[in-house]
C-alpha cells in the first residue's frame, strides 16, 4: 500500500483543530493521534477536519451548524467528563484515560474516506463494483489507526464505536465512546439541531 503524502502543515492543522489532543499525557500517543488524522486527510481531497461535513454519515444526522471537528471535540470533552465523574465516585475504576481520549478523538478517523466526494461519486456510479460505501468509516478507521502505529485498544474504539461493535465485546473505553457518541446525535435530534430531522410527533393513538 502506498503511503499518502503527509505534510507538517497538515499535522499542524490537526493539532489546531483538536486541542483536546493535549489532554493525552503520553507524547507518543499524542503524536500518533495527529498522524492518524493527517494520514486520513492526506488520502482524500480534504485539507482539514473542518472541511468534512458535520454529520454522522453522509446525508444522515447532519448538523445545522458545526463541522466534523466540532463533533469530535464534543465527544472527547464529554468522554473526559464521564470518566472524571466515574473516577470520582469509584476511585478504583479501571479506566485508561489516555486510551479513552485518543479513542474519542479518532473514533471517526475513517470519515474522510467515507465522506470524500471523489469516493462518493465513484461508488454512486457503480455500487455493484465495490459497494456504497466500499468500507464504512468504523472499519476503515481501524485500518488508519493501525497503519500509523496507534495501539490496538485505540483501533478497537475506531471500529467498534458504531454498529460494527454489536458483533464483539467492547472494551471499557470503547463502551464510553459508544454511548457518548450515540447520545450526542440523539440529544441533538431531540433538540431539533439536525438538518435532516423531521418534526418530533407523539405516537399515533391505538385504533
Amino acid at each position: 500500500m502506498k503511503m499518502p503524502n503527509i505534510t507538517d502543515e497538515l499535522r499542524a492543522t490537526v493539532r489546531a483543530e483538536l486541542p483536546e489532543i493535549e489532554e493525552i499525557s503520553d507524547p507518543d500517543l499524542r503524536d500518533k493521534v495527529v498522524e492518524a488524522w493527517a494520514f486520513a486527510l492526506a488520502e482524500t481531497s480534504f485539507r482539514s477536519i473542518s472541511e468534512i461535513p458535520g454529520a454522522g454519515a453522509p446525508g444522515r444526522n447532519v448538523l445545522k451548524t458545526g463541522t466534523q471537528a466540532d463533533h469530535l471535540r464534543g465527544v472527547a470533552i464529554q468522554c473526559i467528563r464521564v470518566a472524571d465523574e466515574f473516577k470520582t465516585q469509584f476511585p478504583d475504576f479501571p479506566l485508561k484515560c489516555d486510551i479513552l481520549i485518543a479513542g474519542a478523538l479518532v473514533h471517526d478517523v475513517g470519515k474522510p474516506w467515507e465522506f470524500a466526494p471523489e469516493n462518493q461519486t465513484r461508488w454512486e456510479d457503480d455500487p455493484r463494483e465495490t459497494g456504497w460505501p466500499s468500507i464504512r468509516h468504523p472499519p476503515y478507521g481501524a485500518h488508519v489507526c493501525l497503519s500509523v502505529g496507534l495501539p490496538e485498544a485505540v483501533a478497537h474504539i475506531a471500529t467498534a464505536h458504531s454498529r460494527e461493535g454489536e458483533a464483539i465485546l467492547r472494551s471499557l473505553e470503547c463502551t464510553i465512546v459508544y454511548y457518548v457518541d450515540h447520545a450526542y446525535w440523539r440529544i441533538l435530534k431531540a433538540g431539533g439541531m439536525l438538518a435532516d430531522t423531521e418534526a418530533v410527533r407523539p405516537p399515533a393513538p391505538p385504533p
